[in-house]
């Protein structure tokens, strides 16, 4: 221990004695895993916030539409037929055990007035479950009830968005609107939602009992799709599955037949969302790494310096008794703490950079601690690696000629 210190102590010197030099060495390494840390820090948090936004669509959802996605070897997309029907949704809900909860799903737009006020906005039908589905929480209010979906009831709740345009601070609740000129009685407003994935504002909508939709403002009886939840996240696939075979006996679909449907779950759409923040993750890190390299050769270059300055040091140390051992480990260690202190420097630098980025352009970033420990071991390994050769020709060099040397 007490050599190690001493071995330590030697190579601090060895660094004090030239500090602008030294410090010039650490720049690349500090620049280097300064911009790692920095694109890690942007990246894990731009995923964590499409994580988030994900989420925000609801509890283990499932998209049903109809059309199917291939269909006779030509892509039809997803909501390019007529398949589905209000009876397929039901028949979902009694028999799939693995799903919890089932609405239709009807979209569509208008505008919105209130006084002298007008605002154009989206308009969605569904069922009482589809609160559930989505996580809508109430503001205030009340839902409408599955009495109100039989009666097709002309009621509705707002997005805080559609709350600001029309009443500003006024409370909506019982208050009478006007979509397409027909009267609809405000019974709630929904928490904010916010921005989902698509940049798209979540709380700019008005949601109603889907028949009254599909009755009175749309004039047809389509259905354009479902919303289900499963039970369970991890019980995702088992529903998906299970609406599926339930959806092919139902519409009588041969084994080789297409599915004339489309099931969306909330896993495949979260994991296709991070997957391309992933990449970009990796890609600006490992564009940043170029700096790290360039760091490294430079701790080389001023190691093979400091060897041809210090021959002589070498080879008095030598004739007192030091091995080549003693001397590749000083030289080692001497590279290891230029690369460590400019990798320790550079995760502050790095993690500076990410809370400044954030401030100004409003991204979230995150760093998990297992990056901060591999930057600190990669520095090491940087100074390990292109430090060795130098301290190996050190090591190496003739006692006899390091003494005469000039």
């Amino acid at each position: 221990m007490m050599r190690f210190v001493e071995i330590l102590r030697i190579a601090f010197d060895a660094l004090l004695q030239n500090k602008m030099r030294s410090l010039l060495t650490m720049l690349g390494i500090i620049i280097g895993v300064g911009a790692v840390i920095a694109m890690v820090a942007i990246g894990q948090g731009a995923q964590t916030s499409v994580e988030a936004q994900i989420s925000s669509l609801g509890t283990n959802v499932l998209m049903v539409f109809p059309g199917s996605t291939t269909r006779g070897g030509v892509m039809a997309g997803g909501g390019t037929g007529t398949s589905l029907t209000e009876e397929d949704g039901l028949a979902v809900k009694e028999q799939c055990p693995a799903v919890a909860y089932v609405s239709p799903i009807l979209r569509s737009g208008g505008q919105v007035v209130y006084s002298n006020l007008n605002w154009g906005t989206s308009l969605q039908g569904g069922t009482v479950d589809l609160f559930s589905i989505r996580d809508w929480q109430l503001q205030s209010g009340e839902f409408f009830t599955d009495q109100d979906v039989r009666a097709a009831t002309k009621v509705c709740l707002l997005g805080q968005t559609v709350v600001r345009q029309l009443f500003d601070t006024q409370d909506p609740v019982g208050q009478t609107i006007r979509i397409r000129n027909i009267p609809f009685k405000v019974i709630g407003t929904l928490k904010p939602k916010g921005q989902n994935s698509m940049g798209q504002d979540q709380d700019d909508l008005i949601i109603m009992p889907y028949p009254t939709l599909q009755k009175r403002l749309m004039g047809n009886t389509r259905n354009w799709g479902f919303l289900m939840s499963a039970v369970t996240k991890d019980q995702i696939p088992e529903a998906q599955q299970q609406i599926t075979d339930l959806l092919r006996a139902r519409h009588k679909l041969g084994p080789n037949d297409d599915n004339d449907f489309t099931i969306r779950t909330q896993t495949e759409i979260a994991d296709a969302q991070t997957a391309t923040t992933r990449i970009m993750t990796y890609l600006l890190a490992s564009i940043a790494s170029v700096s790290l390299l360039v760091g490294g050769i430079g701790i080389m270059n001023i190691m093979l310096v400091s060897v041809t300055e210090r021959t002589r040091e070498i080879g008095v140390r030598m004739s007192i008794g030091a091995r080549k051992k003693d001397i590749l480990t000083q030289f080692l260690m001497e590279a290891i703490v230029i690369s460590l202190l400019g990798g320790l420097i550079g995760i502050g630098f790095g993690l500076g950079s990410s809370g400044f980025v954030s401030k100004i352009v409003g991204w979230p970033t995150f760093v998990a601690p297992v990056y901060i420990v591999l930057a600190v071991f990669f520095s090491m390994g940087v100074g390990v690696f292109f430090g060795y050769y130098p301290a190996r020709k050190a090591s190496l060099l003739n006692p006899i000629d390091a003494l005469r040397y000039e």
